[in-house]
């Protein structure tokens, strides 16, 4: 244990940390490891720093290493028992800082043993309830962990049973525990020590009640109502004096957030329930309208003000509420006491503004995950609107034409009032939702071009006006691109890219986020904007400016990497440019390289780190060729971040190399650089990281594709293969493994591979017949399909496209048993060939099942051994063919997309390069027969083929098709 401490002790010093770890990682597969990580972190003998280290790494210990992909335990079984002996009793004990990080695990370990694997698991919980408040605690910590599981899965036969188990059990000791703690509150209410211990525990008690209804409502808790709601309401108005303190900003406390976990639990009822709740909602309203007035605008309490505003705006969706939303009274006094407060700048909104600008940023763009008491404030807003536009855009036009009056009297004391009238008209203008593509929809009773040009372009021109105004400007202009012109947006671009000379962090950050979204414009799913619509100059103006706004906070590579808004507006400019600034590329992948560097010091910003890797490869994507200068320029500034092993750029750095050598010529010798990183590629340590195998594989491939004679030997050959069945045994990556099989398959010596292939074909079947998956299947399927289309044609990217082919197919699968074809086609290939919902694949289909029975002897020779598969090959085929509607499948390109992704992770997730995506290999046969006619028309030539291999009787073997075969081929002229 003194060892382990000592590691996790050395692990919190950053020159030590890639040492700890890996002699962490050296330890971790001991038997009883695991446990006596945890008896580090329980032994109050060793300090919090070294336990909270301890309780991290277990945590990320058991969500690496309980489970792999099949479920099977990657620890000892005798691990396992002791986990889940101590970990319970352990957790209860510790302090909050460390049961968070705890109790994370245990939920991990919940997900898939209880309750099948630990049913005892309730019953340890429920045994441990009694008066000490502090076990009690840690007992509701423990509860909460597991059931808050249940709140994002779809419903289940699975899931209730699991709910059910857990409420015959822990229902009834919960109601009376809550009861219990809600009577000590009662007789405590002057003594502020035992309140906050109460309302600690009472804050989990309500999260639990959410946990315990959030997919159903319990008979349990519909028998209970009344007693459940009463204790709600009354904590909802529970203000004791002894709690009061003024002082404080920022920290909410104790009773605010109990306040706050009560009003997601009645908007859950409001939402779900109505139909028990409804007639409890009018008092709800009522006492969350007074907390809404009565709490003052301090960050402390924000969270709770937007739950609250959440529950109103829940409220007005119901039509048994509708009378009270439509009363003008009522409408006036929503917008003037409610809402309006709750979306006017504060004093802490400039200090962040000024402090912080960063946050304030993530906390104000629409979309952002952050919950606000002004986002919730313009969605009630929003609400009311759709129920009452009329009325409320009155209410509201008058408000803010009194707000611009203000603004006029007095602009540089006055500046908060313009910016509370522009909020207020924004969301008054926005029909439906504010989505990260802009506004869809306006308010018709508005005219926002008009006011964009009486009142708010003024200040994108003037020096004189106070910055937050210029951020509420060029916002109007974020939020309304989508009813702008494009000659407006070009106007508005010309005028926007001056502020990226703005010294203020806020002004060119925003700048850069509009100039982005409107470049990021489609129209009819095209893009709006065109590498001719935007000067050279300007392009080249744009780049430079926001590298130097990027390298101006280069003081760490923490400050470097804050601004991601930034690099996303250079990766969109890159994009829209395509090879209009090629001139400028070196000095471009320059500064990437330079910032990539010196981020990989200390990575922080997963979305930063994504857009300079996306940036790097939309100028490489541009290029019309790859030549060695290029490669001098980037792989060797890439390698060494590979050799100090940066996990976090590591799949985006072989997606670089991947692309760099994909797009290489293939006449020239392998890079030297390149044929160095063979060896290590099939360290078995390469492949253990999730995030890193879809980005390996592919380098992998096009090494080979690249240089297949690196690959001559047994002892070069064998390695690769071994990634191969990895792969393949993987259902999480199987489908890596197929793509890598055709390539090995396309390039390298079939002399060399003779004493493999049948081995390939055994590990493909046993997975068919042990642990198919449907997309196994599929993927199977395409496979064997494109290995049956390929032709001489396929030569330039195929080298052994003469020895493929449909025979080739049949001998495949044959090598492994005789006439086991047969059964793959019966079983596997003719039922899953019409499962698929994109051209590519269908069509790899058409035409390879189609030479299959045109051109194999085995089909249509009376002595053939596959003639019994003919006909229900041809009513498929047929069918297939002759389906009148392609409107469902998806076309290649319309799957790319380069807009930003949504959510970058660092950890074991794998984030794609959306500039340079993976395309897979698609036979020459299937490109060129890209519509529906030329696939008939391949179809019907072939069938004419057919007919000759037939002897010309063909015609009596359609006797034998169904109906609709019959018709469809009829259909067809056939």
């Amino acid at each position: 244990m003194s060892d382990i401490a000592s590691i996790l002790e050395k692990s919190l010093h950053h020159e030590y940390a890639k040492e700890s770890e890996a002699q962490m990682a050296a330890l971790e597969n001991h038997e009883g490891f695991a446990t006596e990580v945890l008896r580090v972190v329980s032994n109050e003998g060793y300090p919090m720093n070294i336990r909270l280290s301890g309780a991290v790494f277990f945590k990320n210990f058991i969500r690496r290493k309980w489970l792999d992909e099949d479920g099977n335990y990657k620890v000892s079984e005798v691990d396992v028992k002791m986990i889940k002996k101590e970990v319970i009793g352990l957790m209860i004990q510790l302090p909050p800082s460390l049961q968070a990080q705890i109790g994370e695990a245990v939920s991990i370990i919940a997900d898939s043993e209880f309750p099948q694997r630990w049913p005892e698991l309730i019953d340890e919980l429920v045994v441990r309830i009694g008066e000490d408040m502090l076990v009690n605690r840690g007992v509701l910590v423990v509860a909460h962990s597991i059931f808050k599981r249940w709140r994002p899965l779809f419903r289940s036969d699975e899931l209730f049973l699991e709910i059910k188990l857990v409420l015959d059990k822990f229902s009834v000791p919960f109601l009376k525990l809550f009861k219990h703690v809600d009577e000590l509150v009662d007789q405590n209410v002057n003594s502020k020590e035992h309140l906050e211990v109460l309302l600690d525990v009472l804050l989990l008690l309500v999260k639990i009640y959410y946990d315990l209804n959030c997919q159903d409502i319990p008979e349990f808790f519909e028998d209970n109502l009344a007693a459940g709601m009463s204790l709600m309401h009354k904590y909802l108005l529970f203000n004791p004096p002894v709690l009061k303190n003024d002082e404080e900003e920022e920290q909410a406390d104790l009773l605010t957030k109990v306040k706050t976990a009560i009003c997601e639990l009645i908007q859950l009822y409001t939402i779900r329930y109505e139909d028990v709740f409804g007639k409890l909602i009018p008092d709800f309203m009522k006492c969350t309208w007074d907390l809404l007035i009565e709490t003052d605008n301090k960050p402390k309490n924000d969270l709770l003000v937007s739950k609250a505003l959440t529950f109103m705006s829940s409220t007005a969706r119901i039509p048994a509420q509708a009378g009270f939303y439509q009363d003008e009274e009522h409408l006036n006094k929503i917008i003037t006491a409610i809402i309006i407060p709750n979306i006017r700048i504060r004093q802490a909104d400039e200090e962040l503004f000024e402090d912080d600008p960063i946050e304030f940023i993530r906390l104000d763009l629409e979309g952002a995950d952050s919950e606000s008491r002004k986002k919730s404030a313009l969605e009630l807003l929003k609400v009311l609107k759709e129920q009452n536009q009329s009325s409320v855009t009155s209410i509201g036009m008058k408000y803010v034409n009194q707000y611009l009056h203000e603004y006029l009297q007095s602009p540089s004391e006055n500046w908060r009032s313009k910016d509370l009238a522009l909020n207020l008209y924004s969301a008054l203008a926005v029909k439906g939702t504010i989505t990260s593509n802009g506004v869809t929809s306006i308010n018709l009773l508005l005219n926002v071009v008009e006011f964009f040009t009486i009142t708010v372009a003024t200040d994108l021109v003037s020096d004189q006006v106070n910055p937050i105004l210029k951020v509420d400007a060029i916002k109007y202009i974020y939020t309304f691109r989508n009813q702008l012109t494009k000659e407006q947006l070009i106007e508005a671009f010309q005028l926007l890219s001056t502020h990226l000379n703005n010294s203020e962090y806020v002004v060119y950050t925003y700048t850069a986020i509009t100039l982005e979204k409107i470049l990021s414009i489609k129209q009819h799913g095209k893009p709006l904007f065109q590498k001719a619509d935007i000067p050279t100059n300007v392009l080249q103006l744009l780049i430079t400016n926001l590298f130097q706004l990027i390298t101006s906070k280069d003081s760490s590579p923490e400050k470097l990497a804050e601004n991601e808004f930034l690099m996303i507006c250079v990766m969109r400019i890159l994009v829209v440019s395509e090879d209009a600034i090629n001139h400028l590329s070196k000095e471009i992948l320059t500064q990437l390289l330079r910032i990539i560097q010196s981020i990989a010091k200390n990575p922080s910003n997963p979305k930063f780190t994504h857009y300079t890797f996306e940036s790097i490869a939309a100028v490489a994507k541009y290029q019309k060729t790859i030549d060695d200068d290029l490669l001098e320029l980037v792989v060797p500034q890439l390698l060494p971040i590979l050799a100090e092993d940066v996990q976090e750029f590591v799949p985006y750095i072989f997606q670089i190399l991947a692309f760099l050598l994909e797009k290489y010529s293939s006449t020239k010798p392998l890079p030297t650089a390149y044929g160095q990183l063979i060896k290590p590629l099939m360290s078995p340590t390469v492949w253990e990281f999730k995030g890193n195998i879809p980005a390996v594989t592919r380098l992998l491939q096009a090494i080979i594709q690249q240089s297949p004679q690196s690959f001559a030997t047994d002892a070069d050959i064998t390695p690769v293969l071994g990634v191969f069945q990895k792969l393949i045994a993987s259902k999480v990556n199987d489908t890596y493994g197929f793509d890598l099989l055709e390539t090995i398959f396309f390039n390298i010596d079939f002399t060399r591979l003779a004493n493999y292939t049948k081995t390939a074909a055994m590990l493909l079947l046993q997975r068919l017949q042990n642990s198919k998956t449907e997309k196994f299947v599929k993927r199977f399927v395409v496979m064997m399909a494109t290995f049956a289309s390929i032709s001489e044609k396929d030569q330039k990217l195929v080298r052994n496209a003469s020895l493929l082919g449909p025979d080739f197919v049949i001998q495949f699968v044959d090598s492994v048993q005789n006439g086991i074809f047969g059964q793959i086609l019966t079983n596997f290939i003719i039922p899953s060939s019409d499962g698929f919902n994109n051209l590519r694949d269908r069509n790899v289909i058409v035409i390879g099942l189609t030479n299959l029975i045109s051109t194999s002897s085995q089909f249509y020779s009376p002595e053939g051994k596959y003639r019994l598969q003919l006909i229900p090959l041809l009513d498929k085929l047929t069918h297939l063919v002759t389906t009148e509607s392609i409107s469902g499948y998806l076309k290649t390109e319309d799957e790319l997309d380069t807009s930003e992704n949504e959510e970058f992770l660092f950890g074991s997730s794998f984030n794609k390069l959306n500039s340079i995506p993976y395309v897979p290999f698609t036979p020459v046969l299937t490109l060129s027969l890209s519509s529906q006619d030329l696939i008939r028309q391949f179809f019907k030539e072939r069938l004419g083929q057919l007919n000759e291999n037939c002897g010309g009787t063909l015609g009596q073997i359609f006797g034998s098709l169904s109906v609709e075969s019959q018709q469809g081929l009829a259909s067809m002229g056939i």
